[in-house]
């Protein structure tokens, strides 16, 4: 496994990071990582977390004397949750010499910062966008992910439903408004099927409506009850959609996948809401559940003042460490060289083993993923499940 370094730091909405050594560097003496995550608007509750998680990994780098011997810079512009104002930001970052591009945790808002990044020949990586067509076919042959895609995501699910809990039949509500959310359905669709499981039927919604009545009446009128409901949505209506399927009395098995990573569901079920709900996410943040995790978890409440509340955190370090460590593995930061280094490197990470395809297969990221179980409002890791046999993207 590729080695990956230590910890630790901190920032706002502009984040301007290479504590220590960066008065010691001349122009072209140091590594520019650009980011533009979004801190504001619906994307914010994924991409603020991970962009702690990058602050905390820059330092950890500049402390063990940067990448190659130059210190780490790192940027960040905030995208403010639109595809435009992104696309723009990884421009700006690239005209001030920015070697690589963090782009946010979604297709939809993270690509047209991959795509600046893939027209100027730099290193883009998506915290945790889990779209498959957040790859190289897509994007280009520089552009990556740190997630898992939603094949792996959602056959997680679906095997697990299956399997370990002889859930042989499934209700899916998919949330039309992003490519992500419409995926993670489908593959837990398909993969619900090919192991021998029923779909009984999969009903639409679309973000920002606040209004689940339909879907909800619907879900009451079945003659055939299912054993699990895939939701795959996110916040803030994922909250709403949860918690008017269990003000009616339905205490069905709701499963879905990382958006439901988030304290701001946690705190919207409460305890009254809060059971029997599964999902997939890309870690869990207590010491054991990966390598290196103790000694992150230390780092970070050393530098944010108290522990990480998301997986997302080891997101934004995970993207990191990919840079840090393809870089090193190549003995340069031009993106080509560190293209193939990701691509012929596996990888041990926060959020579970990584091993990229090459670029004519789309950089798919061969992954595991994280089980969560929420009960009484609170959470408890599950373990790590790879799927067999995940869909084709």
């Amino acid at each position: 496994m590729q080695k990956l370094y230590g910890i630790a730091l901190a920032s706002v909405a502009v984040a301007v990071l290479g504590l220590g050594l960066a008065g010691t560097a001349q122009a072209g003496e140091e590594v520019f990582i650009g980011g533009a995550l979004s801190l504001t608007g619906i994307q914010a509750p994924l991409d603020e977390p991970t962009l702690r998680g990058a602050e905390v990994a820059v330092k950890a780098l500049n402390d063990k004397g940067g990448i190659l011997g130059m210190p780490v810079k790192f940027v960040n512009i905030d995208g403010k949750s639109d595809p435009v104002t992104v696309g723009n930001v990884a421009v700006q970052l690239i005209d001030q010499g920015a070697n690589m591009i963090i782009a946010p945790c979604d297709f939809d808002f993270g690509g047209p910062a991959s795509r600046e990044a893939q027209k100027a020949g730099l290193i883009g990586i998506s915290t945790c966008a889990s779209a498959p067509a957040y790859g190289s076919k897509a994007l280009g042959d520089k552009q990556f992910t740190a997630s898992m895609w939603n094949t792996t995501m959602g056959a997680a699910a679906a095997e697990y439903a299956f399997k370990e809990k002889g859930w042989k039949t499934a209700y899916a509500v998919t949330d039309t408004f992003l490519e992500y959310t419409v995926t993670l359905s489908q593959y837990f669709i398909e993969h619900m099927k090919n192991l021998g499981g029923k779909v009984i039927a999969e009903d639409k919604y679309t973000q920002g409506d606040q209004d689940f009545s339909a879907q909800l009446a619907r879900i009451q009128n079945l003659s055939e009850k299912p054993d699990v409901i895939f939701i795959s949505s996110y916040m803030p209506d994922l909250g709403t959609i949860i918690k008017s399927i269990r003000e009616v009395g339905i205490k069905t098995p709701i499963m879905g996948g990382d958006s439901y990573d988030d304290p701001g569901l946690f705190a919207a079920l409460g305890e009254a809401y809060g059971d029997d709900i599964w999902f997939i996410t890309h870690s869990y943040m207590k010491e054991g559940a990966a390598p290196g995790m103790g000694d992150f978890l230390a780092k970070y409440e050393e530098v944010h003042g108290e522990p990480p509340d998301t997986a997302f955190v080891a997101m934004g370090w995970d993207t990191v460490m990919l840079m840090a460590n393809a870089a090193e593995a190549a003995g340069s930061i031009e993106g080509a060289a560190m293209a193939k280094a990701l691509e012929t490197t596996t990888f041990d990470l926060l959020s579970g083993k990584l091993k990229y395809t090459d670029a004519m297969d789309g950089h798919d990221p061969r992954k595991e993923a994280a089980l969560v179980e929420l009960q009484d409002g609170k959470t408890t890791f599950i373990g790590w499940i790879t799927p067999e046999n995940p869909p084709a993207p």
